[in-house]
């Protein structure tokens, strides 16, 4: 048997390599919201009439609400059960890619991707639920085969939207999550795990969505021409809902952010290395396809086959990162981010040509498919039960968020400078992740 059974509700008997098939297609189109979206952005900017900065929203909003969702519908699966959340989640996905592809202005079009993506990440909870409950002595391989899945994924996203875009168009592009919701008939019979039915944090959940939406915003508030009054609004709403939030977690440790997992310091480590890799990722897949269109002249067709190659090498890396145990997974984490920081360093003093910028994308997409793995298997081995579905959901809320932050700078920065030199800050994201990959893996 792979899954474990919980509850008292016997799992059904699924072997380890159709268990990560599953668990891979419904979590792996995620990240075509990322990467094969950031292929596209020069056609939506040109036809939505969108300057770098805005369109830059159409990552920054995903990245939030993929973050949120995942963090709001973990917690859902651990009191309302993880079949129910499923659906749910699948629902809310679809309702979002309808208002995606109707999208008639990039406000419009924003509206839709954060729905979209809140649908997205609920799904991604739920795989990532079901992959924590995975039973010890299958867990390697099954780690393994979930890695590779997910790296078909982000090796295909690139060539994906490009040759989506090209052919059909953008807005199909943008709406390539959606595909998870046909994963979800094949996951039905994993999701047995029933609900606590225990009381779900709204209040919590409310001050965590308002911090994070506050902070994203203030990153840009240059950008978006924000007035002082609202500036100054926004920052008050940043230190109210942190000081909520803080004040809820000490009141309610079993609330929506469980203090059992915040307190853990491993658990904290680990979700800022994939915040640092995701920041990085976000970041580099929206700067290089600028750079490589605007400075070069490349159409989304060829910039997603030149990413192609690279992403592969990261699909074979991160397989072998789901059998390489904690200590070797941390190291080749450790070693990707650090290549990938320093080819986005290379790559933003603009000489060279196109290709340095290609390959910090695809060093960039390699970290991104190692980390899911290893942090991945590092931390559901350490989660309790009853938290699983919370300490997944707040993991890739801060992988996400991460993701947000790199955008959102990067779309700022575009407003003064040339996206060459943006890419030397953006190597300050995987730079810190490599850091501290390496001493958490020396203690």
């Amino acid at each position: 048997m792979t899954a474990t059974a919980e509850a008292g509700v016997a799992a059904p008997r699924m072997g380890p390599v159709p268990t990560a098939l599953r668990l891979g297609a419904l979590f792996g189109p995620s990240v075509f919201g990322v990467t094969a979206a950031a292929v596209a952005l020069p056609e939506i900017a040109r036809e939505l009439h969108a300057g770098p900065a805005e369109v830059a929203w159409v990552l920054t909003a995903h990245a939030l609400a993929l973050g949120v969702g995942t963090a709001v519908f973990g917690r859902l699966a651990d009191g309302w059960g993880t079949r129910a959340t499923l659906l749910i989640a699948a629902a809310v996905l679809a309702a979002g890619a309808v208002v995606c592809a109707a999208a008639p202005s990039l406000g419009v079009l924003v509206a839709g991707r954060l729905v979209l993506a809140a649908g997205s990440g609920g799904t991604a909870a739920v795989g990532a639920a079901l992959l924590a409950g995975v039973e010890p002595a299958d867990r390697p391989r099954v780690l393994a085969g979930y890695g590779a899945v997910m790296a078909v994924f982000a090796s295909a996203a690139t060539l994906a939207g490009g040759a989506v875009t090209t052919w059909l168009s953008w807005r199909v592009t943008v709406v390539l999550p959606v595909l998870s919701v046909a994963a979800v008939p094949f996951c039905l019979g994993l999701a047995r795990r029933p609900g606590s039915r225990r009381f779900v944090d709204a209040a919590g959940a409310a001050a965590l969505t308002a911090a994070v939406s506050a902070m994203l915003v203030l990153i840009q508030a240059r950008t978006l021409d924000l007035g002082g009054t609202v500036v100054a609004a926004l920052a008050a709403a940043l230190v109210l809902s942190g000081g909520a939030l803080a004040w809820r977690v000490a009141r309610r440790p079993d609330g929506f952010v469980p203090h059992p997992v915040l307190g853990e310091a491993g658990y904290r480590i680990s979700a800022v290395i994939g915040a640092g890799v995701f920041g990085g990722l976000f970041a580099a897949m929206y700067v290089v396809p600028q750079v490589l269109a605007g400075e070069h002249g490349w159409n989304v067709l060829k910039i997603g086959a030149a990413l192609l190659p690279g992403a592969v090498v990261g699909a074979a890396l991160a397989r072998r990162a789901g059998s390489l145990g904690a200590r070797g997974g941390r190291l080749l984490l450790a070693g990707t981010a650090l290549a990938a920081a320093a080819a986005l360093a290379a790559a933003s003093t603009g000489e060279g040509g196109p290709w340095p910028p290609v390959v910090a994308a695809s060093l960039c997409l390699a970290a991104f498919a190692v980390t899911q793995v290893v942090i991945t298997g590092e931390v559901s081995a350490r989660l309790p039960m009853p938290l699983r579905g919370a300490g997944m959901g707040l993991l890739n809320l801060t992988f996400f968020v991460g993701g947000g932050v790199g955008s959102a700078l990067a779309g700022a920065l575009a407003e003064s400078r040339s996206p060459s030199p943006i890419l030397a800050v953006t190597a300050l994201f995987p730079l810190t992740a490599a850091a501290l990959a390496t001493a958490r893996r020396s203690t």
